[in-house]
């Protein structure tokens, strides 16, 4: 029996064989290795690309909150320096 690697666990799996297909040409092209791993690598790459784009969501969730929050503030502080003849205020 072949021990498996550290952090990985034998599942059983249906794929369509257009998916299967796809990554032993891939393996094929390249020469050798092995299609599971790189349906392994895919399958991690698509996580690590969710997480990524997460992440930039939520820093220009921040970004345009904050410029918001900057645009109210100076509007607020430029019509107190308006002088209130000027402003149409009596």
């Amino acid at each position: 029996m072949i021990e498996p690697e550290p952090g990985k666990t034998k599942i059983s799996i249906r794929l369509d064989n257009r998916v299967i297909e796809h990554f032993r040409a891939l393996v094929e092209q390249a020469g050798g290795g092995n299609y599971q791993t790189l349906i392994n690598d895919a399958l991690v790459g698509q996580i690590q690309q969710t997480s990524m784009l997460d992440a930039v969501r939520q820093v220009l969730r921040e970004e345009i909150s904050a410029g918001k929050a900057g645009r109210l503030g100076s509007r607020r502080s430029a019509a107190s320096t308006i002088p209130k003849a000027a402003s149409g205020r009596r």
